[in-house]
């Protein structure tokens, strides 16, 4: 059996659809209590992340959403629950900021990025505020006129 090719990146999942929808105020970086079948899955890139959310409950963050795909093989004797909520382990100093953010200013809070720290997953969240249609259409505007921008500039060197 052939090994998997190792990856150069610590990043295990993203959510693009987060920074397309919502703009990303104060980011912070969370880790996550996990099952040992999760952490194989994991291990094994079987993460979802795109309609995942997170919130807040008596003094507690939370994600849910998060869809961690069973192996066949390493979760035979436990019963997998692939979209259960998991907690965030967070500092109490940011937890209340978060929640200040989320009460006074109607912010969300998002999950960005699933990655390796170490031999810990880490989750960075985001207090957020959703886009407008204009807003969506000038973040793309300004994407397209950058990769036309390389495309001359990378032309013009040869």
């Amino acid at each position: 059996m052939a090994k998997k090719p190792k990856q150069s990146s610590n990043t295990i999942a993203k959510n693009k659809s987060a920074r397309f929808e919502f703009s990303i105020g104060d980011e912070y970086e969370a880790g996550m209590v996990l099952q040992g079948w999760e952490v194989k899955a994991i291990r094994d890139g079987k993460v979802n992340m795109t309609e995942s959310y997170v919130f807040l409950r008596n003094g507690e963050a939370f994600i849910s959403g998060l869809t961690i795909a069973p192996l066949n093989a390493a979760s035979t004797h436990v019963v997998a629950d692939p979209t259960r909520v998991r907690k965030l382990l967070l500092n109490r100093r940011e937890l209340r900021k978060i929640e200040d953010s989320v009460n006074r200013e109607g912010d969300t809070i998002v999950a960005l990025v699933m990655y390796w720290s170490t031999s810990f997953v880490k989750v960075k969240i985001g207090t957020a505020r959703g886009k407008k249609l204009h807003d969506k259409r000038a973040d793309s505007k300004a994407k397209d006129w950058q990769r036309d921008k390389a495309r001359i500039m990378k032309g013009s060197n040869r």
